[in-house]
């Protein structure tokens, strides 16, 4: 039997973010697995028939402490019983008529918690609600062809270009998913794109019309700080934060005191706020840093940027400050302005640009290589960018607007 742990809380729990396999204590055998991504789930090592078995009990934290906890002591009554829950299981999943509908949902809960948020998952469960399920989802998986992916995204192809695409992926990911699991013969999968589907629709960047966000101009950007920091309220003070630093604003909105080290001069955005998925750690100018300090902090609010009733900024909440300012550039703009700025007037190198934009560089080798010797150069940049941002420009055109790429 597994030697009984450490019991760790609700809380102890919270805080396990390194990598590997953590013991609960509160039933033996009882573990939370954390992933390199940040991801989380629950899993009881148990023996069954002599046999050691690892069983997946769900995503944290979807399921809680309380419940992975209820379903440990279920599953191990059942082994004591003479259950075996993986041979059960097996059997239930047997008598299940695999549709596309059902094999959806399987894999939707497979992955569930390899997903950074519950949005992510909702976005799956709508588009094959409202693009799939009218036209295959009930027919049995194994005999789903090209003519019902054709039927469900053809009629969107040109309109609703980067929404197909994205169907059309998850299309494929489900039916690949089928095959590995013997619910549909192995074989071409009639969703993929190269030499199948590439014959039937036009590629997507034929017909793809996406609008780039809109951004100031390099030497507009003194002039719109200067009045910027004349605006009061958290929304302006995030807005400038996130032109600082040249962070995403959704990580920006939900910064929190606990991930800045003021003595450092760094901020440390856990993985589960990045686009990509990776812990990212940013240098913060002695302009940032006097930003933070002059914000009010709150006796137990760890969130730094507070809205109405405490609560974070809302998504539109930094756009709607920009509107009020007059402009019709957006928030996300300022990253693309930032990479223009140091690629026209600055002798930055690529890769260093790259890394203060949290941007993928080269292969996971390369990057692991280059993790370790970028920092510095990363708060030269961002220093040498704050102090352009307080420098005049030699022209007057302050609110000259350019599409970013």
């Amino acid at each position: 039997m597994p030697k009984k742990a450490r019991e760790l809380t609700a809380l102890g729990i919270k805080n396990l973010t390194t990598p590997g396999l953590h013991a609960i204590g509160t039933v033996s055998g009882l573990a939370l697995y954390v992933k390199p991504t940040g991801a989380r789930s629950w899993v009881l090592r148990t023996m069954v028939a002599g046999r050691r078995r690892e069983m997946g009990l769900g995503g944290y934290p979807t399921v809680s402490l309380a419940q992975a906890i209820t379903y440990a002591r279920e599953t191990r009554d059942k082994i004591r019983s003479g259950v075996d829950p993986t041979a059960e299981k097996r059997l239930r999943m047997k008598n299940i008529v695999w549709t596309f509908r059902t094999v959806a949902e399987a894999y939707i809960a497979a992955h569930r918690a390899s997903w950074k948020n519950a949005k992510h998952a909702q976005q799956w469960e709508n588009t094959l609600d409202t693009y799939c399920y009218p036209q295959f989802g009930d027919k049995h998986v194994s005999d789903i062809g090209k003519g019902d992916i054709l039927a469900a995204i053809e009629p969107h192809w040109t309109t609703k270009n980067e929404t197909m695409v994205r169907v059309r992926n998850r299309i494929e990911l489900i039916l690949n998913y089928a095959m590995q699991r013997e619910y549909r013969p192995e074989g071409p999968n009639p969703a993929r794109w190269k030499g199948n589907l590439d014959a039937a629709l036009p590629r997507p960047s034929k017909v793809n019309q996406r609008e780039h966000f809109e951004a100031l101009a390099i030497d507009a950007m003194h002039g719109f700080m200067e009045r910027l920091r004349k605006i009061e309220g958290m929304a302006a003070r995030a807005l400038e934060f996130a032109i600082l630093t040249v962070v995403r604003t959704g990580a920006v909105r939900m910064a929190l005191w606990s991930e800045i080290d003021l003595a450092a001069k760094v901020w440390s955005v856990p993985a589960e706020k990045m686009k990509a998925g990776r812990a990212h750690k940013v240098p913060l100018s002695p302009r940032a840093v006097e930003l933070l300090e002059a914000l009010p902090r709150f006796e137990g609010i760890d969130l730094i940027f507070t809205g109405r009733n405490d609560k974070p900024l809302s998504d539109m909440a930094l756009t709607a400050c920009m509107r009020r300012m007059g402009l019709t550039a957006v928030p996300h703009g300022f990253r693309s302005t930032f990479a223009d700025w140091s690629a026209e007037r600055t002798g930055t190198p690529a890769e260093v640009r790259e890394m203060v934009l949290a941007h993928s560089i080269g292969d996971r080798t390369e990057e692991a290589y280059r993790r370790g010797d970028l920092f510095e150069k990363r708060r030269e940049v961002m220093d040498l960018w704050s102090r352009f941002l307080d420098t005049p420009p030699a022209t007057s055109n302050i609110l000259v607007l350019r599409k970013a790429v």
